[in-house]
């Protein structure tokens, strides 16, 4: 029996940050040499929201980059582009007419946007869940690593995938119903500005977040300024000091020390002397990545045929699964 699929992916709207890395891709890396892997970068979605087209092209090759300088193996794993594999927007297409709308309209994230966008809300915005489903579907993925911003979507998935296997397929199921594949405890990354929110690329300030290609003045400069409490003594899992967790948590993280080591060590210091070292120490864990970034967007030719060989298997899987659902809605064969 084969490993198990697993498909994640991450729009290229801006920088990926540390709560894009320690929250996902370090255990993407982590876990890779278990699963056979897709890694996509999401271009179709990052158009739900205002984009900038001069930019768009240029920040999905950064990302792509960006996996491979985090430890993406292309012995286990595969990256490619979202948009690349036209099956992405047929089997949409087909899964919207399955789709109930009023699944669509209750899902949080889009009631939360919508308020954002006005009237000028898209449809994309309220159908990029059938998008997301398709990706998932494409690859007949057995895992989908998630978290609880994302658990709504792969419920969303599942209840797609069974609904169309109970019109479609009665003889034999044509979609795999994924199971999430949830993040290790300690992973979730909160804003510099705000200890009680997600870091996060759509946070309109940057000072909010340390980006992974930041320099090294940059992150001791947002480190610096970041929120803290007038409290001495730094400790985990007080419910009065968001920061404090948060923070710690960050030091734990890119230190690779235990939770308990971090308490101990920290315990009796102040901002003045723990910010420094949280500096210090994320600089350092960024470095390599940094530098392999660097390599990979100097050599244009391989980062091409990364995304060229990860096109071609992507559209072996997907174009197959587009065919037998196809073939279950009773779609001619091309002749």
């Amino acid at each position: 029996m084969g490993k198990q699929r697993v498909l994640s992916g991450i729009q290229p709207t801006g920088n990926l940050h540390l709560g894009n890395y320690l929250g996902a891709i370090r255990n993407w890396v982590e876990g890779q040499s278990q699963y056979d892997n897709f890694f996509c970068v999401v271009d179709l979605h990052a158009i739900t929201a205002p984009h900038n087209p001069k930019t768009l092209a240029i920040d999905t090759y950064t990302i792509a980059a960006l996996y491979l300088a985090c430890g993406i193996d292309l012995q286990s794993s595969n990256i490619f582009v979202q948009s690349h594999v036209s099956a992405h927007s047929e089997l949409t297409w087909l899964l919207n007419c399955i789709t109930p709308l009023n699944w669509l309209e209750d899902m949080i994230q889009f009631k939360e946007k919508a308020v954002k966008q006005g009237e000028n809300v898209n449809v994309g915005l309220l159908d990029y869940p059938v998008l997301m489903a398709a990706d998932i579907l494409l690859y007949q993925a057995d895992k989908v690593p998630v978290g609880e911003d994302q658990k709504q979507h792969l419920e969303l998935t599942r209840d797609i995938a069974a609904r169309f296997n109970h019109q479609f397929g009665k003889q034999k199921p044509v979609l795999k119903l994924p199971e999430p594949l949830i993040r290790k405890e300690g992973a979730r990354v909160m804003s510099l500005t705000d200890g009680t929110r997600k870091m996060s690329k759509s946070d309109p300030s940057e000072m909010s977040r340390i980006n992974l290609l930041d320099s090294p003045e940059q992150i001791q400069q947002k480190i610096k300024r970041c929120k803290t409490d007038p409290i001495r003594g730094l400790t985990f899992d007080d419910g009065e000091r968001p920061e404090s967790h948060n923070l710690l948590t960050l030091y734990m993280l890119l230190a690779g020390k235990t939770k308990q080591e971090v308490a101990t060590e920290c315990q009796d210091m102040g901002w003045g002397q723990f910010k420094p070292l949280l500096a210090e120490t994320a600089i350092a864990a960024l470095k390599p990545i940094q530098e392999k970034y660097q390599a990979v967007m100097d050599d244009k030719g391989y980062l091409e045929s990364v995304l060229r060989d990860g096109r071609q298997k992507a559209e072996a899987i997907a174009n197959l699964t587009l065919s037998q659902v196809k073939a279950a809605l009773g779609y001619s064969v091309p002749l």
